[in-house]
């Protein structure tokens, strides 16, 4: 196959880290990292310009959302089943954990950045609900 027409690409690190931009979009790679391990979790974000894409390739995830508004309120959580795609709306809080095999591909706007996605510090009680909901 030419390379010219098709670019392969694999990420084997920690974290995230976006793969390929095109136009308005970009598909990018989650992986475990230390501090989405659910004990350290202390953050929750949002993106006001777009959705965004969850979709579970290996391993385990559990994705938690805190409702929409300027504050986190209501949380709940999902353990991620692979290959389903999980579409977090524009607006809603939301955060992550994985295990250390888990791989997640991410769909979102190419734009997606601190600039557009504030990010809100939990409470100690947010936190302790974040940990009861990820036991469940």
């Amino acid at each position: 196959m030419e390379k010219q027409y098709i670019d392969i690409t694999a990420y084997e690190g920690e974290g995230y880290k976006p793969m390929i931009d095109y136009m308005s979009w970009r598909v990018a790679i989650l992986r475990y990292c230390e501090e989405l391990e659910v004990q350290n979790l202390k953050t929750m974000q949002q993106h006001n310009e777009s959705d965004e894409v969850f979709i579970l390739l290996k391993g385990s995830c559990t994705l938690f959302t805190g409702g929409l508004g300027h504050a986190i309120n209501r949380m709940d959580a999902v353990k991620m089943e692979p290959l389903k795609l999980y579409n977090v709306k524009r607006g809603v809080w939301h955060t992550h954990t994985l295990d250390k095999e888990a791989t997640v591909l991410i769909v979102e706007n190419q734009d997606t950045s601190d600039l557009n996605s504030p990010v809100a510090k939990l409470t100690e009680e947010q936190i302790r609900n974040l940990k009861e909901l990820y036991l469940q």
